[in-house]
């Protein structure tokens, strides 16, 4: 069994990368870039690492969740089919981060961040204005499972920036205001935060008094940043995700192939 044992020094630390890690997470995903790194630099074992980020992550996913939720930027039944498919795509990944190959994927994923980033920069990030829900239909549906199932997976695998890939599919395959497509990315994130945290709590890979900490760090950063997007809208929001891709790129294109 790990045995943790950290200094004050080193807890005020992670304590403080939380708080920014959960507002810029709830603005535009990619929270765990920051906290991730900062608990390997601190000692923790890399399964324990991520176990542990997924228990921190919950409570700020959660309180962005319940915060846009409050305020009917989010709406589970219209969701159903995502959250159900999120589920199930993260306990596959989760389960399966063990038996797969990271190699292939530390090349792949800067790539996709990459991709994420251009088309921030000069796509069209959700311009729609309205916060009506875009219209259900079977097509739809199946947006909503391939979606689920696809980052639900990503992130049952400790993949960055799941939040960041939310905001962005989203504005590619649904037609609604960005602060909808927030309160969707930061729902789902938690979703499938939740789920993995569970599979990484039956394999022995949390460690509760940190990860509880650095979650109440992330709960206030969360709310800031939340309740900040809200309050500025896209005048807040497209900055702040075009810096987090733009970051989350760079760093991984340095870590894959320099």
């Amino acid at each position: 069994m790990f045995e943790l044992a950290l200094d004050p020094s080193t807890w005020a630390i992670l304590c403080a990368v939380a708080l920014a890690a959960g507002f810029i997470d709830a603005i535009a995903g990619g929270g765990g870039m920051l906290t991730v790194p900062a608990l390997l630099t601190a000692g923790l074992p890399p399964h324990l690492t991520l176990g542990t980020n997924k228990l921190a992550a919950s409570f700020g996913s959660l309180t962005a969740s319940v915060t846009y939720y409050r305020k009917r930027l989010f709406d589970p039944k219209f969701w159903a089919a995502s959250i159900l498919a999120t589920a199930i795509g993260a306990t596959l990944g989760t389960l399966l981060v063990d038996s797969m190959s990271t190699e292939f994927l530390n090349k792949l994923i800067p790539v996709v961040i990459i991709a994420v980033a251009i088309y921030s920069l000069f796509g069209k990030l959700s311009p729609q204005q309205s916060n009506d829900l875009p219209l259900l239909s079977g097509a739809m549906r199946i947006k909503q499972w391939l979606q689920g199932l696809a980052l639900g997976f990503f992130d049952g695998m400790a993949g960055p920036g799941t939040g960041t890939f939310w905001t962005a599919s989203n504005s590619l395959l649904y037609k609604m205001s960005l602060l909808i497509n927030c309160g969707l990315a930061r729902s789902m994130n938690f979703v499938s935060n939740f789920i993995s945290l569970i599979t990484f709590v039956a394999l022995g890979h949390v460690n509760f008094l940190l990860g509880a900490t650095m979650g109440l760090f992330l709960m206030l950063g969360a709310w800031l940043g939340a309740h900040s997007a809200i309050r500025f809208g896209s005048k807040m929001i497209r900055p702040v995700f075009n810096t987090v891709v733009i970051v989350l790129a760079l760093k991984l294109v340095y870590e894959a192939y320099l």
